[in-house]
């Protein structure tokens, strides 16, 4: 009988160490958040990006503090770029809007799952 196992990966296994770290140190130094925080919150940038990807033409928005790490991670125009093409095969612009998250937050959560990443339930509750 073979047994299968179900690991979910998370966002560090999405971005090279030293950039992850870079991210981390960005957004402690400028939201003033607990390095853990931040680190938590660059851990779901990529793997709220990699949903994106998996899902194109299906509307996802992040929840207000994954943005932070998204927004963090554009800062880093070359890695992003690089992160987007090897990932999605294009480039994943960023388009804000005005609508509360809501139900698209909810289908963020499930596309993210899916790809077989790890939700971190806590960075995603009370969405704008």
């Amino acid at each position: 009988m073979t047994v299968q196992h179900t690991h979910r990966l998370d966002g560090h296994s999405l971005v090279p160490t030293a950039l992850f770290d870079r991210l981390v140190a960005r957004i402690t130094a400028d939201h003033g958040f607990d390095p853990t925080l931040s680190a938590r919150i660059v851990d779901q940038a990529p793997v709220f990006l990699k949903a994106c990807a998996d899902n194109r033409g299906t509307p996802l928005s992040p929840s207000w503090l994954v943005d932070i790490g998204w927004h963090a991670f554009l800062l880093h125009t070359r890695e992003y770029a690089e992160f987007c093409q090897r990932v999605a095969g294009r480039f994943i612009h960023h388009v804000p809007t005005d609508e509360p998250g809501g139900t698209t937050t909810g289908h963020t959560i499930e596309a993210i799952r899916a790809s077989g990443f790890t939700v971190d339930e806590t960075l995603w509750e009370n969405s704008c």
